[in-house]
């Protein structure tokens, strides 16, 4: 055989031999659950000749990242339940019997519906620190996640920081005992560090070399620290009070004041009438924050597209999901029992109120014109409720004058919205049926609601029954002018964009407008 034969020869030994090594090392499905990884770069080839002799180089221990509660400040499973039934009240029944066949075809069944945007999503900045230092170190990392691989897939295509992912699929659940079960088959035991956040995933971190914490609830801490002494965790500052504050609305509480304004206009000035409205302008605040935690839930997605509402604790990740899903429950039962206490007439307005704002978050909002009707009674209502707190019977004329106000003040709420999406250059809104084009429309709308309050004012002080409660009604002539200012100066703002997207919370601070409330209620008084 000639030396050229032999070269050839043995240069087709080597390359049986590459193909065989990179076969090796391609990803083979196993039992528990989808995956995915990058093949690692195989050895050079072996010399015909003469062969290259490798120093043996220590393994890096890769590291496997959690997703939600982890990588991110938020839970996907949550985020694409709530965006489809928002979008789809009737798709509830769907997700129902895919529940049935358990959590896994839930999670695969909610993401076929929904499409989440990855460049959106509140990522945590320790962690992603802490992958890049890893990637700096030589070391290959791999997300390890519950979630579904559809979502999975497509937040490490968009970070472009790991080497691949393991993720649940339509039949497997890969959390828990799975996910454990999964890495050990992948890296060998203790062959992997692990950086995760809650009680499922202490079986992984009973099995990695390392265990890397953050926002560990505290009796999951302890459990950690049981099976893995050496444990870190990561800095990551829970919410403040602040930030709850700002997450329950409580700047909006002073929209309940409403439930007093039965008391004002009926002269029902007892100790026994005043405690009985404090405690439904309480039950009302509870109940108020609980819907204000689910309307945020419901516009999570909307909410992250929006360049100032993005900041809001949901959408932001300050505040975990989860928590928010505990409050709802607990702040409604507390509003409940302070209803009760004070009358089960109270508490059937309430419910209806709860029931009317629930209604308004899955679908009125997303019905033009019916949204704005639903504000101005969810507004009305809580006049009713105060009338009902203090067992007198509501006057059809405050009714109509608080309809066509609200009304208003709703409409002048949408027309903020449209132009800050207009100035900002957005699309028209995806959860509201409202266009840019409606601008002009929309301020028309407003401005004749508002002076059509007036008009109703004045035919009350017109009316017969005014002069039961008043001395001197003629006084009450003096509100009109005060109120057509008002109204015709918030209108004049909100066209140059001087206002915030919530005229309720803007009057609150507006020096202008709490003159004018003062002056009036001093105008009613001195008419008493």
């Amino acid at each position: 055989m000639s030396q050229s034969q032999s070269q050839t020869g043995a240069g087709r030994h080597a390359a049986q031999r590459k193909r065989r090594a990179l076969e090796h090392l391609k990803l083979r499905p196993h039992e528990h659950g989808g995956g995915h990884r990058r093949p690692a770069p195989s050895r050079p080839p072996v010399g015909a000749t003469q062969p290259t002799v490798l120093s043996p180089r220590p393994t890096l221990r890769p590291l496997v990242v959690d997703l939600d509660g982890t990588l991110l400040r938020s839970d996907l499973l949550v985020e694409t339940l709530f965006a489809e039934v928002a979008a789809r009240p009737a798709s509830v029944r769907g997700l129902l019997l895919a529940l049935k066949n358990g959590k896994a075809a839930l999670k695969a069944e909610a993401a076929r519906r929904v499409t989440i945007d990855p460049a959106r999503l509140p990522y945590d900045d320790a962690v992603l620190d802490r992958i890049r230092a890893a990637r700096d170190e030589g070391r290959t990392v791999y997300i390890a996640s519950a979630a579904h691989r559809r979502l999975v897939e497509r937040i490490a295509a968009h970070l472009g920081l790991f080497d691949g992912w393991f993720a649940s699929d339509d039949v497997v659940n890969l959390s828990g005992e799975a996910k454990a079960e999964r890495l050990v088959a992948e890296f060998g035991e203790k062959g992997f560090d692990y950086i995760g956040n809650d009680a499922a995933d202490l079986p992984v971190w009973a099995h990695a070399a390392k265990a890397v914490a953050i926002r560990t609830p505290v009796r999951v801490g302890r459990k950690l620290l049981a099976i893995a002494p050496d444990a870190e965790t990561l800095p990551s500052p829970g919410p403040g009070l602040k930030t709850w504050a700002k997450l329950l609305r409580v700047h909006q509480y002073a929209k309940n004041a409403l439930v007093f304004l039965p008391l004002l206009t009926s002269h029902l000035f007892t100790a026994g009438s005043l405690l009985s409205a404090v405690l439904a302008l309480a039950a009302f605040s509870l109940c108020a924050s609980s819907v204000y935690l689910l309307n945020d839930l419901v516009d999570l997605q909307d909410d992250r597209a929006h360049p100032r509402k993005r900041r809001r604790a949901f959408a932001s990740g300050a505040v975990p999901i989860l928590h928010g899903l505990t409050a709802i429950p607990a702040l409604l039962v507390a509003a409940l029992a302070i209803a009760a206490s004070i009358s089960w007439p109270f508490t059937a307005v309430l419910i209806g109120y709860f029931a009317l704002t629930t209604a308004y978050s899955f679908a009125l909002k997303r019905m033009m014109l019916i949204d704005v009707i639903t504000l101005a009674g969810l507004y009305t209502i809580r006049v009713i409720g105060g009338a009902t707190a203090i067992g007198v019977a509501v006057s059809s004329w405050l009714l109509a004058f608080c309809m066509s106000l609200f009304l208003s003040l709703a409409l002048l709420k949408r027309h903020v919205e449209l132009t800050t999406r207009l100035d900002a250059g957005l699309p028209d809104p995806a959860n509201r049926d409202y266009r840019t084009g409606d601008i002009d429309m929309v301020a028309a709308l407003a401005a004749a609601a508002g002076f059509n309050a007036v008009t109703v004012f004045a035919l009350y002080i017109s009316s017969d029954s005014v002069h039961a409660l008043y001395r001197r009604p003629e006084i009450l002539w003096l509100v009109c002018p005060v109120l057509m200012y008002w109204i015709a100066r918030i209108l004049m703002l909100a066209q140059r964009r001087k206002m915030d997207d919530d005229p309720v919370v803007f009057a609150l601070r507006d020096k202008p407008s709490l003159a004018v409330a003062l002056l009036s209620a001093v105008l009613v008084f001195a008419a008493v």
